[in-house]
């Protein structure tokens, strides 16, 4: 007979993707095997090969103005709007994490710093601020080596580079330099005959670049020719050559011998990032076109070509290449990192046309909806707030060291994939086909897709456009009926799309539409006619399933309805009432449910089906006469979005567990018992609404996404989970016998110590009075037995922390408190007092808990004390009282001569 497969009963968060940068500053390593990003006041360091999170920093309360990390990647230097500037050593962990460690704070200016630079040796740190100042400093020093002052405008770009000393030429104008500059040349020409020269080139907001020698404290050349801010400046020593570009539309390439002007170029845009290339052959540039622009540094020329043009949010911010970097790396106004090969001069073919290499998505926004994509569920569709649809990889990353950066490198888990562009408003849902090759989307533009994803060929395409709906598209379907082995539909799915697409709107209705078996081709005219059209709901429509036989579908409505329609004719086949709210979702159960236990017995009828609605529950009706056989209550708002868990199919069906999942306005993820009613556990790693909800089909993994941005992996860890409570369980066992054998034993070592590991305080307490009331006690003993003075005498810090516990637990009762006295007594005569105050606890709050505890063992011990004081006093007066009564009474002699005369008259008065 089958085991019985258990519930599904915890869950534990396996991954993450979580935003990593929203906007602000970036710095990259020149190994590229850093990235620093910042998020509001916090940065994060993360691994960009493999998108592995290294190391969060958290802020000092204000928002971070820069960053940036030295070529070696050894420090990391953040600024903030409060004025510090904080400056962080990195180490590598054993798990190859990051360790941050604070080596010190500084002001660098009196108004916040903009810009950052590092030289080449990661000693040097420049930095420029809104006031027009700039300082380096000394990285490993914290001492400000160099102050200078250019315009009082804001400081906009940094580059520090170095020459070569020219001594032959230093020696042939020495004489011209001294007469010329009256006898102030000598120290010039000593400075000439330098190996190497330390030059630092800023530029401001008002177009001024200015180049500062270090060694000489002052600036030597002024590069005026920018009008507006200049964003980018580089040095190259091929070239030996510097280029400015800023948004005057404007890259001026500057000689770095005569400062004078070798070529000025239009391009026609806001550029953000500028730099040198191939050896300085090549410049390359990035702004406001959303496009990387690859120029000739001899002729100025473009290599790049005309490219199409980049949406707004598609417009870079900045760029970065440094030296021994594998690619330059743009940042976009929608906080994507796009990542671009290294163009050279010698495939200049290839330059007409020029793509990221890879995306990495600095935030995926609000959640909103998602799906599993492919046969092997390696990849997932998201729907993100925007009008494009994102493809990343949820798969365990294969990357290594060596391939990280090539083309045809394996995918990360997280990483981006593809971006579905075609609709021009927000996606509000998506839905998979039975292959995963298919998705249909609906968008605010009132218009539903449908899509082709093959990975394999890197192609993910747009099949069909459906027009018709009046309003946006809150709802899309497609049949998830797997077809038959031997069909063509199911051995090559690519090439033949889903039947249909049900869509609902927020006009009202439901259109069913009939999915072209060819690709429409851009700008085709010929719309695609919906199969029918149905005026379904009174309110907007949220949700639409189809049946796993694909013979029916259901359409969950704002109007607290649900409808049940036939998917050939279009016609209701009933309709479902019950919820006081807007239902948000509704899920068919799967074809191979099990007996569902109703209140009127077992449901073995046509199936059933699930409900999600704005009246904070869940519930659960039947197909068969469209009635509500259990309502789920738990959630505190409303129910976004349920999804059944995979029915096991190794027992009888009549014994599978059948159980759902949840998500919620409160941030929650419930699993359920279909069959009780309750909840079987409570998923908490969200701060905002949970839109989404998917399930993967063959590990039962339930995946969350959210408002707040992220996406939580949940691994089904019930078996393990069980397992080790059953093995803890029995241990548990095993040692109750082992304290009752040492305790009869009188192994008073073992026996305390294990009492104290198992929490057993009444087990403790009676040993302790065995003890304690031993006669006659031992002699020279504290507690009355040398054994157990030797044990109390050498407990570790966790030990005497539980005891004390159990002491303090025990003096607060009249009838324990001798033996805790005692024990305490024990205590304070076997340790230095220092020992107490000192104890190692864990945790603040385990520092806390040490003193409350102290305390309470002081204020009950003084009661003790008090009431016995006054006993004695008490029994002061008992003795004096008897000593009064002793005083008053005849004494013994006298006492008996009375009665012997009273005795005698009454003798004669017989008589």
């Amino acid at each position: 007979m089958a085991s019985k497969t258990p519930l599904k009963t915890t869950f534990d968060v396996d991954r993450v993707l979580r935003p990593i940068f929203t906007g602000g500053s970036v710095s990259i390593d020149n190994n590229a095997k850093i990235l620093a990003t910042a998020i509001g006041e916090d940065a994060i360091l993360t691994e960009p090969a493999t998108g592995k999170h290294l190391a969060q920093i958290e802020g000092d309360g204000e928002t971070i103005s820069t960053l940036t990390l030295t070529p070696s990647g050894s420090h990391l230097i953040v600024c903030s709007r409060s004025l510090s500037m904080r400056i962080f050593a990195l180490k590598r962990a054993s798990d190859d994490t990051l360790q941050p460690t604070l080596l010190r704070t500084l002001k660098p200016h009196g108004t916040p710093v903009v810009v950052l630079a590092v030289d080449r040796t990661s000693t040097l740190l420049a930095t420029g601020g809104t006031d027009g100042g700039i300082k380096v400093w000394d990285i490993a020093g914290g001492f400000v080596t160099h102050t200078f002052r250019g315009t009082s405008v804001l400081v906009s770009a940094l580059r520090f580079f170095d020459v070569a000393g020219r001594a032959e030429q230093a020696s042939k104008n020495g004489k011209s330099k001294k007469g010329s500059r009256n006898g102030a040349g000598a120290e010039d020409d000593e400075d000439e005959t330098e190996t190497t020269h330390f030059r630092l080139v800023s530029g401001s907001q008002d177009g001024k670049v200015k180049v500062w020698d270090l060694n000489k404290r002052s600036c030597i050349a002024n590069l005026d020719s920018h009008v507006s801010d200049v964003q980018a400046i580089d040095y190259s020593p091929e070239q030996q050559a510097i280029v400015s570009a800023g948004r005057d539309k404007t890259i001026i390439w500057w000689d770095a011998k005569s400062w004078k002007i070798r070529r000025v170029v239009p391009c026609l845009e806001l550029v953000e990032g500028a730099g040198f290339v191939d050896n300085g052959e090549l410049t390359w540039s990035a702004g406001a076109n959303g496009c990387l622009r690859i120029w000739d540094t001899d002729s100025g020329k473009e290599l790049s070509g005309k490219q199409p043009a980049r949406s707004e949010e598609e417009a870079f911010t900045t760029g970065i290449c440094r030296p021994g970097m594998p690619f330059i790396l743009c940042v976009q106004v929608d906080h994507t990192l796009s990542l671009f090969q290294l163009p050279k001069k010698t495939d200049a073919s290839t330059l007409t046309q020029i793509d990221p290499m890879r995306r990495i998505s600095g935030t995926h926004d609000e959640i909103i909806d998602m799906a599993y994509l492919l046969p092997d569920r390696s990849f997932m569709a998201l729907a993100t707030n925007s009008e494009d649809v994102r493809i990343v990889s949820v798969s365990e990353s294969s990357i290594t060291e060596a391939n990280a950066w090539a083309p045809s490198s394996a995918s990360h888990f997280g990483q981006d994939i593809a971006l579905l562009k075609g609709h021009d408003e927000i996606v509000i849902t998506l839905d998979v086909d039975w292959s995963g090759h298919w998705i249909a989307t609906g968008a605010k533009d009132n218009t539903a897709r449908v899509w082709r994803v093959d990975p394999e060929n890197n192609s993910y395409t747009c099949w069909a456009t459906f027009s018709g709906h009046a309003e946006s598209l809150g709802a899309v379907a497609l049949p998830k009926a797997v077809p038959a082995e031997s069909t063509a539909a199911r051995t090559d799915p690519l090439n033949h799309p889903p039947a249909f697409l049900i869509t609902g709107s927020q006009d009202q209705t439901i259109k069913k539409w009939e999915i072209p078996r060819q690709r429409q081709e851009k700008g085709q005219k010929t719309a695609v006619r919906s199969a029918f059209t149905r005026k379904a709901h009174d309110k907007d429509i949220n949700a639409i399933a189809v049946q796993s036989s694909g013979v029916l579908f259901a359409s969950a409505s704002q109007d607290k309805t649900v409808k049940i329609w036939s998917t050939a004719e279009g016609e209701v086949q009933g309709i479902l009432r019950g919820h006081k709210r807007g239902v948000w979702s509704v899920q068919f159960s799967p074809s191979n449910m099990p007996v569902i236990q109703g209140d009127d017995g077992p449901v073995t009828s046509k199936g059933l089906i699930l409900t999600g609605s704005g009246d904070k529950t869940v519930k659960l009706w039947s197909l068969s006469d469209f009635t509500c056989l259990r309502t789920f209550e738990g959630h505190s708002n409303s129910v976004l979005k349920v999804a059944w868990l995979k029915m096991p199919v190794n027992n009888e069906k009549s014994k599978r567990p059948v159980q759902f999942v949840s998500g919620g306005g409160d941030g929650l993820v419930k699993v359920w018992d279909a069959n009780s009613g309750e909840t079987e556990c409570t998923l908490d790693n969200h701060e905002d609404r949970v839109w989404a909800i998917a399930v993967q089909p063959e590990t039962n993994a339930i995946v969350s996404g959210s408002g707040d941005s992220t996406v939580t992996f949940w691994k089904d860890t019930s078996t393990e989970t069980q397992a080790a409570a059953s093995q803890k369980a029995l241990e548990l066992v095993e040692q109750e016998q082992e304290l009752q054998n040492h305790m009869n034993a009188g192994s008073y070592r073992e026996a305390i110590a294990l009492a104290l590991q198992l929490n057993h305080p009444g087990r403790l307490l009676s040993l302790f009075t065995s003890v304690t009331t031993k006669s006659p006690p031992e002699e020279g003993s504290l507690t009355g037995v040398k054994a157990v003075d030797e044990v109390l005498a050498t407990l570790s810090d966790e030990q005497i922390f539980l005891l004390l516990l159990r002491l303090r637990d025990w003096n607060t009762n009249a009838r324990t408190a001798p033996v805790a006295q005692k024990i305490l007594w024990t205590l304070v005569r076997s340790y230095p007092a220092s020992k107490f105050s000192s104890l190692s606890v864990r945790g603040a709050r385990g520092q806390q808990s040490l003193k409350d505890v102290l305390q309470a063992l002081k204020v009950y011990t003084e009661r003790h004390y008090k009431r016995l004081e006054e006993l004695v006093d008490e029994s002061y007066l008992v003795e004096y009282t008897l000593q009064e009564m002793d005083s008053l009474a005849p004494t013994l002699e006298n006492g008996e001569d009375a009665l012997m005369q009273e005795a005698g008259q009454d003798t004669i008065m017989a008589g």
